[in-house]
Parts: structure tokens; sequence; C-alpha cells
């Protein structure tokens, strides 16, 4: 394995998700100029996001949900006639 792959400089940072207004705090080591004040009173790094898993479909369950059997069905219907 490659040594020194892997940067050295993790801290805990506040994800924001843009859309919703939910944060959450971690472990990054990215890099960024804001940082917001959390709920233990201590100053963290921000970074925002546009999509997170309380805002992405496939988390909340508001995805739409394709109905294959359906079109199965209409596709044999269609084509049977042919035959």
């Amino acid at each position: 394995m490659k040594k020194d792959l892997h940067p050295k400089n993790y801290r805990f940072v506040v994800f924001k998700d843009m859309s919703n207004g939910t944060s959450f705090l971690s472990r990054s080591s990215a890099n960024t100029r804001e940082t917001i004040k959390w709920e233990d009173g201590n100053e963290y790094p921000l970074i925002k996001l546009e999509i997170s898993n309380t805002s992405h479909p496939f988390f909340t369950g508001k995805n739409m949900l394709v109905d294959t059997a359906g079109r199965i069905d209409k596709f044999k219907k269609r084509y049977e006639k042919k035959a």
C-alpha cells in the first residue's frame, strides 16, 4: 500500500444542506473559509452542500416509483395484436 496517500489534517467540520437547512457535524479535510457556531458552543469550519441524505429523493422516499409491471403489460398488449 502507498504511504502518505490519505491526508493527515482531518478536523471536525459542519456540513449544511442549503436546500432544507439541516446541518451535521463530521470529520473532513476539505478546505473552507466560512465558519459557523455549532450547538456545543464551539466554532467549526462550514461546508455548504447542495443536497444531502435529508433532502435527496431516494432517502426521503419522495421519489417517483416507476410502474414497470404496468409498462410490461402495455407492451405485451400492443404487440400481441400483431402476432
